[in-house]
Formats: structure tokens, C-alpha cells, sequence
């Protein structure tokens, strides 16, 4: 339970994990207990950028390339027994059956009219993408990144949208190599989170596994099996912290940025579902631009990244991405400041004037800054105004100096800094 109660440090208030999530979420009061497995996906989830207030799951798969897409999975082949199954009985409790691909795309989504009207407000449909990444906890993601079979009731997904359902799902895997080719889910209310429905997934997923070894072993199926396996998701990995450009690594490339094309991909990390022209000119540009100015440098990015990357209508990431500014708010809310302090390698873009640039930027420093203040550990501050960009930091010399042990070697010199930072403030005041 310790692991679960980590304290988080921001902005001199101490916070359980499960506070934390609550006040991003906007709520007055969180779970009681968070499992583990939940708040290592919630922490997952912060650092992807998942936004708790507000995001849906992306569609991913428009309706022509989805009807193609699941018509060549293995899965299809199982797909009437898994309905037959569960989808039925998954109707009879007013729930939802689903199966996904293992990029959390699901390829079908099967329930009553009513029901499926209901999921349509969250995005669970076929071909929306239900990965931690881009979705936050959820029973197909959290299950497809753990391999293993998870529940999420209610509260314990990431983002606040979804918070009035619960869901089961449990990962299927190819019956010769073992390797997870898809999942199967069952969504719904409260009744979901029950021991039975969790038992009823694993036993249809158990049970999809073998079916798929009959078909192989009756040779039938084995064809469709050897021309789909599953292969890595590209994931976008982007660091800019302390850096005056971006450095952009997927698959097998590294890519450094441009200064601009660097502002861009740093404004569309905070937009997963997409932004138009005029949304993402006023976050980077300060002054008015012609349109014609935004569209050559998106097709210069693109050429750049691949279409497979970006996309134009609207302008988004279309693969999972990660960054190193994103991990450093979620390793503070989940306690982990030294992590955090170590994994802060100076502000983000730091010559970047772009509006949506720099309230990111300044809004990192100041959640680091406030950390290490409220936690008061004397190496960090040390280390702090060791950097080039706390170097002037009065307040960080001042704590130092009070909270350094009286032998330290380290204590005459915060009092030194303090001294002449705070001389320096006032001496205008003096003219």
C-alpha cells in the first residue's frame, strides 16, 4: 500500500497519487485506494500527454480502410464464436462487446442500439483507438500494454469522459508463437466490474485461442495467420528539453528539427486530437501570418516526418508518441521528483517566442521549481542553481542557505548568492 500512497510534490501542497489525479481531473475527492496497476497507468497515461479533462479516443480507422482492415486480421475468423459467447450475453446486461487489433484500434463494437448511441459519445466505436497513449487507462489498453487480462471500473480510468463506465478485457494471443494479436472487451456500467464478467472475458478469450489452433491444425485459417503478424507500432520519441530544437526519433531514424518545425510538433503534443490552421497559427505565431505561410511549413514537416506521422485535416500526430517535457509533470504528480529533476535537462525550446511554446515551457519550470521547493532536499536546490537557467534563483540560494547543515562548505556560498542576488533586486529601487 506505501507504493500506492506515493506523495506528490506541486507547488508546495502534499498530495497522495490518487489526490493528484483527482485535482487533474477537477474532482473534489478520489478513490480511497488506487491499485498499483492503476496508478502506473495513470502514470503512463500523464506522460503520454493524455489529457484527463477533456480527451476522447482518436478514430484511427476510417470506415473504408477499417471494413478491409478486419476483413485480413486473424480475428475475423473468430469473430462470430466470440459474438456468439459473450456478444450476446454482453446485449441481454445492456454492456458492449469489443475486439481490437494490438494498436488498441477496435475493429468491432457490438451492443443494442441504445447502448452503442451511448459509447458513440466517447468515441467507442470500431476503428477509434483505445491505447493508453492516445485513450489513458482503459480495460483493451491497459490490457494490451500489461498483457494480461484487467478490469477499470469507473474512477479509475484517466480521463474524465469515461469515468461512467467500467469495462473487462483480456488479450488474445496467436496460438504457435504467443504473440498478442488483439483483445476482447466487454464495457458497460457498474455490473461490469464483477468478478463473473472478468471470468466470462478470459474464458472467451481463452477460447478464441482455440479455435484459432483447431482452424490451423485442420489447416484452414493458417494462410490468413502467416500474412498478418503482428509488427511494432512506430512511436514518435521527441526531446526538448534544454535543447533550441527538436531531436525526433521513429523507427530506425533520428531527425533533428528545424526551430519551427520544432514548435510545431511541440504544440501538437499538447492537441492528440488535432488542431486547425488557424488554431495552431495563434499558438505559434505572435503576429498574424498569411494561411499559405503555415501550409508550406506543415508540408515541409511532413516530407520531413512521413505522411505515416502527420496528419493535415486536422493537423495531428498519427502514431503513439512520447516526449521528455510530458514525463517530467507526471513523474512530480506522482512524487518521484528526483526522477523528475533528472529527467529535467533545462526549459523546454528555450529561444522559442511561439505563445503555445512558451506557456509550456513556463509552466514545466514552474512545476520543477515548486517541487524541489516544497521538498526542501538541499542537493536538489544545490543542483538547481548549479544550471544555467537557476543560476539567478533568490529564493532557491536563500532556502539553500537556511537549510544546509551549518559545516557545509556549500552554505557560504548560498549566502554569498543570496546576498548579492537580493542586493541586485533592490539596488534599482535605490537610484
Amino acid at each position: 500500500m506505501d507504493n500506492l500512497r506515493r506523495t506528490a510534490t506541486v507547488d508546495g501542497h502534499a498530495k497522495s497519487l490518487h489526490d493528484a489525479h483527482a485535482e487533474l481531473l477537477g474532482v473534489g475527492s478520489a478513490p480511497t485506494g488506487v491499485r498499483a496497476l492503476v496508478a502506473d497507468s495513470w502514470l503512463r497515461s500523464a506522460a503520454a500527454g493524455v489529457d484527463a479533462d477533456a480527451c476522447l479516443a482518436p478514430i484511427a480507422l476510417a470506415d473504408s480502410d477499417l471494413v478491409e482492415y478486419r476483413e485480413a486480421h486473424p480475428l475475423s475468423s473468430v469473430f462470430p464464436l466470440l459474438y456468439d459467447v459473450l456478444g450476446r450475453t454482453a446485449e441481454e446486461c445492456d454492456s458492449l462487446m469489443a475486439i481490437g487489433d494490438t494498436s488498441g484500434n477496435l475493429l468491432w463494437v457490438c451492443g443494442r442500439p441504445d447502448g452503442l448511441r451511448r459509447a458513440e459519445r466517447i468515441n467507442f466505436v470500431a476503428g477509434a483507438a483505445w491505447d493508453e497513449a492516445r485513450a489513458g487507462t482503459n480495460a483493451p489498453g491497459t490490457a494490451l500494454r500489461l498483457d494480461a487480462p484487467v478490469q477499470i471500473h469507473a474512477a479509475e480510468h484517466f480521463t474524465r469522459p469515461v469515468q461512467r463506465w467500467s469495462c473487462a478485457a483480456a488479450p488474445i494471443h496467436d496460438p504457435e508463437t504467443q504473440a498478442v494479436i488483439g483483445i476482447v472487451d466487454v464495457t458497460g456500467n457498474d455490473d461490469v466490474a464483477s468478478p463473473m464478467t472478468m471470468g466470462m472475458v478470459r474464458a472467451a478469450a481463452r477460447m478464441a485461442e482455440a479455435e484459432l489452433a483447431r482452424l490451423v491444425a485442420v489447416g484452414r485459417g493458417r494462410q490468413r495467420l502467416e500474412l498478418w503478424s503482428p509488427t511494432p507500432v512506430s512511436t514518435l520519441h521527441v526531446a526538448g528539453l534544454g535543447r533550441p530544437d527538436c531531436q525526433v526519433r521513429v523507427n530506425d531514424r533520428t531527425i533533428v528539427l528545424s526551430p519551427r518545425h520544432s514548435e510545431i510538433v511541440v504544440i501538437l503534443f499538447d492537441h492528440p486530437d488535432g488542431m486547425t490552421g488557424d488554431q495552431l497559427a495563434i499558438e505559434l505565431y505572435r503576429d498574424d501570418v498569411q494561411t499559405s505561410t503555415l501550409r508550406v511549413e506543415m508540408a515541409r514537416l511532413r516530407a520531413q516526418l512521413g505522411a505515416d506521422v502527420l496528419d493535415s485535416r486536422p493537423y495531428r500526430l498519427r502514431i503513439p508518441a512520447e516526449c521528455d517535457w510530458q514525463a517530467v509533470p507526471a513523474l512530480i504528480a506522482a512524487g518521484r521528483v528526483r526522477e523528475a529533476m533528472r529527467a529535467y535537462r533545462g526549459p523546454l525550446l528555450p529561444q522559442s517566442d511561439a505563445p503555445g511554446v512558451v506557456q509550456r515551457r513556463e509552466s514545466i519550470e514552474r512545476q520543477m521549481r515548486a517541487a524541489v521547493l516544497a521538498l526542501a532536499e538541499p542537493d536538489l536546490m544545490v543542483a538547481w542553481t548549479r544550471s544555467r537557467w537557476g543560476a539567478d534563483d533568490l529564493e532557491m540560494w536563500q532556502r539553500q542557505a537556511r537549510t544546509l547543515p551549518q559545516a557545509s562548505p556549500l552554505r557560504p556560498l548560498a549566502i554569498a548568492e543570496a546576498r548579492r542576488l537580493d542586493h541586485e533586486l533592490r539596488a534599482p529601487s535605490r537610484r
